[in-house]
């Protein structure tokens, strides 16, 4: 199986691997694998873990068709942290995130489509509670560009997660996370975290880790399970 690890320091060396093969719906094509040192040191798990596909319609949420607009390589002039954003919660409420001040968050865009959905909420909704008293939150942003799989209304999104999963984290309104309407919010986290295609998320799930000062300080691919970073969790919470 192919690994590899991301990392969203800049400064970090980076290593060309050998590259890895995608299957699309029109054949194969390559994609190289990139390797930087993590901060924390503990991503280990890999895109492509589980048999990744993806269909060349809709790459990582950008629609092939429109191969003429211009990728987004937002760099917030204003904001300076995570905390200098209003959002919008799931039940259409504005929210300054700067009520999570001196709280560690991971960010995930959900979906409730997804094969990724049931180990992620369940291990989301998990990790919460038991690091929620301790300085600890997870925003939840939903989004339908990854193959379709949030179509539902706000409501249906938060009667899924919270009946289901019994998730009790912030759940928001429903986002753009790549393209021309990507939200704010997710234009600072990708021009503040590298990564594998740049300011391109992947799929759904895919997680940023940030400190209680509002700064991004790792960024995990899909498949990196909720599980598999709470020794990250653990760091920034004793900070």
């Amino acid at each position: 199986m192919t690994s590899m690890v991301f990392s969203s320091v800049f400064a970090s060396p980076l290593h060309v691997l050998p590259q890895a093969k995608l299957q699309s719906s029109t054949g194969s094509y390559f994609m190289p694998i990139l390797k930087a040192s993590s901060k924390f040191g503990s991503s280990k798990s890999a895109f492509f873990r589980h048999g990744f596909s993806v269909q060349s319609s809709n790459i990582y949420g950008l629609v092939s068709k429109s191969r003429s607009f211009p990728m987004v390589y937002a760099r917030a002039a204003t904001e300076k942290s995570i905390h200098d954003f209003t959002v919008k919660d799931i039940d259409g409420n504005d929210i300054s995130l700067s009520k999570f001040k001196g709280k560690a968050l991971l960010i995930v865009n959900v979906a409730s489509k997804c094969g990724l959905t049931s180990s992620n909420y369940s291990e989301l909704s998990h990790l919460y509670e038991k690091y929620k008293t301790q300085g600890f939150e997870i925003l939840a942003f939903p989004c339908n560009q990854f193959g379709g799989q949030e179509p539902g209304s706000n409501p249906d999104i938060k009667q899924f997660a919270c009946t289901r999963f019994k998730a009790e984290f912030p759940i928001f309104d429903k986002v753009d996370v790549n393209g021309p309407s990507t939200a704010p919010v997710y234009q600072f986290l990708k021009s503040n975290a590298g990564g594998f295609l740049g300011d391109l998320i992947k799929w759904n799930f895919e997680k940023f880790l940030v400190d209680k000062n509002g700064e991004v300080v790792e960024r995990y691919p899909p498949t990196t399970s909720p599980f598999q970073i709470e020794k990250d969790i653990q760091r920034l919470v004793a900070a």
